[in-house]
């Protein structure tokens, strides 16, 4: 080989490797405006970004995002992360509850969860709340008995997917049938409402006098003397569960069924939007006319997949994964932004108007509920705004060539493929 050929072939390297400098300078900036610096890649040494200290390695290992952030994460911001795997369970003969409220969970002012499980045969003794109550089954099959504001009384049986929604102040119970009970997760429209104070049928006749008892009723005081001094909460019933044709024409009136119907299957129902990415289902008072403080959307999101950047203009968002493993940025005003990771059982909480996105990190199907304390679903996307902006202004902001800016959406996709 020449000398020539050799120095060609080392200038030539040389270039190469200032432009690889070059590109990685820029692959150091790029999406991190560095003002202040945060992220692992701005450490000034490894040592310092060195975690010595006590350890809880498993549930570290929960929370990737929060050891390890993305660069444009940025600040701080309240924790938008709970779980129902860490709420303490309270277990009866006939089942158990956990719940989420705002005590444990601070930023979630709109709704708090409760997590409930019935075995066959277990009932959620009668009773009622001040706040609504809007469900989902997620396993089995479930009795719930209501009456309504006009003394008109329905009972239903409800399977995995199905809804139901009681208005404040409607009395109802529920009861786990078939072979297996009932798993659920109920939601309150009031951040600070517990399942474990409600007003319930046991406590109120306890604390009644026996003759104010026996005047309502039309009996004699004896009648009540074996009344539970205590709640029965969650309890185990004795006999069988009658067929539902039996219990509907014991509770039948001349006043007729109510007006609504207190249940919907969400799991029957055809998808508002089926992209190659996923799917979403919309349940609010257009299909669902009762439930008038609560909108929902099943999200299905395939591997690798996103739920597009959005907000929501109407109300917060409470979300409760069902299925598989996600990660999740929440933006706000600042600017602030934090990264958290989520897998079923946890919960989710963005704030209305908060900028985020969702997106699936597991090798399954992502499946997570959004829940909105309103009528009606509402929602902004990011590509569909800037799609129906004129593209010179949209891109006199973001420094893009006006014909890329042309080539965004108008249409929602809701749920885009990896």
């Amino acid at each position: 080989m020449s000398d020539y050929s050799r120095r060609n072939i080392i200038a030539a390297g040389a270039v190469a490797a200032a432009a690889s400098a070059a590109s990685a300078a820029h692959a150091a900036t790029f999406g991190n405006p560095d003002r202040p610096p945060q992220g692992r890649r701005n450490l000034a040494n490894a040592i310092a970004g060195q975690d010595p200290g006590p350890q809880n390695p498993t549930l570290a290992g929960q929370f990737p995002s929060f050891q390890d952030p993305p660069a444009t994460d940025v600040a701080g911001m309240d924790l938008f992360w709970a779980s129902f795997s860490n709420a303490h369970k309270r277990i009866q003969s006939g089942g158990w509850a956990r719940e989420v409220t705002q005590a444990d969970f601070a930023i979630s002012e709109a709704v708090s969860g409760v997590n409930m499980r019935l075995g066959p045969g277990g009932v959620r003794e009668l009773h009622w709340h001040q706040q609504a109550e809007w469900a989902v089954m997620t396993d089995g099959k479930c009795r719930i008995t209501v009456l309504d504001g006009d003394g008109r009384a329905a009972v239903r049986d409800v399977k995995e997917g199905d809804l139901w929604y009681f208005p404040p102040g409607l009395p109802h119970s529920l009861q786990g049938i078939g072979t297996s009970g009932a798993e659920f997760t109920l939601v309150f429209d009031n951040g600070r409402a517990s399942e474990f104070n409600t007003l319930m049928l046991t406590e109120w006749m306890a604390h009644t006098p026996p003759e104010i008892l026996a005047d309502n009723f039309g009996l004699p005081q004896s009648a009540f003397q074996n009344i539970p001094m205590d709640n029965l909460w969650i309890y185990q019933a004795k006999d069988p569960v009658p067929p539902l044709a039996e219990a509907q024409r014991a509770v039948a009136s001349p006043l007729g069924e109510p007006e609504f119907e207190f249940t919907f299957s969400m799991g029957e129902m055809k998808a508002n939007k089926v992209t190659r990415g996923g799917s979403v289902k919309i349940v609010d008072t257009r299909n669902f006319p009762i439930s008038k403080t609560i909108a929902a959307a099943l999200v299905t999101i395939k591997p690798g997949g996103l739920r597009e950047l959005h907000w929501h203009p109407n109300a917060d968002e409470w979300q409760y994964y069902i299925k598989g493993q996600a990660r999740m940025t929440v933006f706000n005003t600042g600017p602030r932004a934090m990264t958290a990771d989520f897998r079923a059982g946890d919960l989710g909480y963005v704030k209305k108007s908060f900028g985020h996105y969702v997106q699936n990190t597991g090798t399954e199907d992502l499946v997570f509920l959004e829940i909105f304390k309103a009528d009606r679903f509402q929602e902004v996307s990011l590509a569909q705004w800037l799609a129906c902006t004129p593209p010179e202004l949209v891109a006199q902001h973001t420094n893009m060539d006006p014909s890329l800016i042309r080539q965004f959406s108008k249409a929602r996709w809701d749920v885009l493929p990896a």
